[in-house]
């Protein structure tokens, strides 16, 4: 007579993507190497809701203690525990990616849960302000749930607000003192801009130095910020805080999905990673139309959505575009040293794959002309970004009390029937802005974005009412359409 053999068998059920399928084997070999036996019959792990798909390395840990629980190798917990954690094949928990914002979350829904973290993560728990236990095997949990040990417990870091360190400096440009103006407006303001120039003009070298004159963070922001970068996997195990305004600069041959977010497995994209900071395209006429154009939905909603079959992502993207590029392919259209070998069909194409709709969200655009050999050599120190950021802040807090009722803090994030109330004109400067919208065919879209514009300038100047100087100014920035037409060709 044979005998028949069971084979233990593991399935998982409830819409489990390939990595959470994969915690079959890590959990087996992790339950068998901690000292603990793998019970000889069959187990199914059901991941409820089971209509949700569930993603991510992290289950591997409660997975592993359900079914020491289950088969009586465990005592089962006093309170609610939350297990966090990748398992080894020796029973060791890797940390990982999400650890910061799945903890905030679980405070504010369940704060009677108490998490129980991977050590690789305890610099970034840290952050919260309450405290979690670590535990860095699987060996270890199961002697704290039989009383023979105790976890440690985060210390609760404090976030100091102090002035962020930036290796580039505006003391470093010489000249440009057109586009230093506009820079400056366009960070006192929230704005988004374009820089356009022949090579060599110093775009790039302005741009990178934005996040050095832009407000310090604050703790709200600080905290935004560096959840994105723990979702993405991208913190510093040693320094997991995020306390320097993001500067993200993609290359020309980046895909949608990379600039919005998404994968097959949901990630934040760049407009993300750049959270309160800075989005520089260089080269901008470089990028792929279809980039471009995904990138008008964002700035105006400051939120992106990665949506798939059976879920969808959100991800906050409240963030400065700084885009630049050439007059033309060659670079020296407009050029008074260097003829230009371009044609006008040449030009128009070129500059042609900044649509209109994506320009009208555009603020300011500024010409970087070549910096002439006499700036060069110029001995005088030009002003420090220090010095521009006290400007920038006075201006900030003059918003944040303007707006202290509302749920946006800067001009450039005003709503249309926000600007009859903050965005009275003088009457010379409402008969100049009437001529100018007549004379630039600008659209309604535009005419907003001066208003935006002119009240942050006269913000830099502290006064209240927006006169002819201040929407004069605003008009400039919007002058190039005109000469490089910009944006004619659809």
């Amino acid at each position: 007579m044979s005998r028949l053999i069971f084979e233990p068998t593991l399935d998982i059920v409830g819409l489990p993507s390939t990595s959470v399928r994969e915690a079959k084997e890590r959990v087996r070999s992790a339950i068998k190497n901690s000292g603990f036996q793998f019970p000889l019959q069959r187990i199914t792990v059901n991941l409820a809701p089971a209509d949700l798909r569930k993603e991510g390395s992290h289950l591997d840990l409660p997975i592993a203690l359900g079914i020491l629980l289950a088969s009586g190798q465990a005592v089962s917990p006093p309170g609610d525990y939350c297990w966090i954690g990748e398992l080894s094949l020796d029973g060791t928990i890797k940390g990982v990616p999400g650890v910061l914002p799945m903890i905030l979350t679980l405070n504010r829904s369940f704060p009677q849960v108490e998490p129980i973290i991977p050590a690789a993560n305890q610099a970034e728990a840290s952050l919260v302000d309450h405290p979690c236990l670590v535990a860095s095997s699987l060996a270890e949990i199961v002697s704290y749930l039989d009383g023979k040990i105790s976890l440690v417990k985060t210390e609760v870091a404090e976030i100091n607000i102090s002035p962020g360190k930036y290796q580039e400096d505006f003391s470093d440009i010489k000249g440009q003192a057109s586009a230093r103006r506009a820079i400056e407006v366009a960070v006192a303001g929230g704005h988004n801009i374009l820089l356009i120039g022949p090579p060599g003009s110093g775009k790039t070298m302005l741009a990178r130095r934005i996040p050095s004159i832009m407000p310090e963070m604050s703790r709200q922001e600080i905290l935004d910020t560096t959840q994105i970068y723990s979702v993405a996997g991208l913190l510093n195990p040693e320094r997991p805080l995020i306390s320097t305004r993001p500067f993200r600069s993609p290359h020309r041959n980046a895909t949608t999905n990379s600039i919005i977010g998404g994968g097959r497995i949901p990630r934040p994209g760049e407009v993300s990673l750049a959270q309160h900071g800075v989005l520089f395209l260089d080269e901008v006429t470089e990028f792929s139309r279809d980039v471009l154009e995904s990138l008008r939905q964002p700035l105006e909603d400051r939120v992106v959505t990665v949506s798939r079959t059976h879920s969808s992502s959100t991800y906050p993207c409240t963030f400065m575009l700084v885009i630049s590029c050439n007059p033309c392919p060659c670079g020296f259209f407009g050029d008074p040293e260097r003829d230009c070998s371009c044609s006008p069909l040449q030009i128009a194409r070129y500059l042609g794959k900044l649509s209109g709709p994506l320009l009208d969200r555009i603020d300011l655009q500024v010409e970087v002309p070549r910096v002439k050999y006499e700036a060069l050599t110029d001995t005088t120190t030009p002003e420090d970004s220090t010095s521009i950021r006290a400007r920038i802040e006075k201006a900030r807090a003059i918003q944040s009390q303007r707006f202290s009722r509302h749920d946006f803090q800067v001009n450039a994030q005003m709503r249309p029937r926000d600007l009859k109330n903050f965005c009275r004109l003088q009457d010379e400067a409402h008969h100049l802005l009437r001529n100018a919208f007549r004379s630039l065919g600008l659209s309604a879209r535009g005419h907003d974005r001066i208003l935006k514009v002119a009240r942050t300038i006269a913000d830099l100047e502290g006064t209240e009412e927006i006169g002819v100087p201040h929407v004069a100014e605003a008009i400039q920035y919007r002058s190039l359409e005109r000469k490089y037409q910009i944006g004619t060709l659809r």
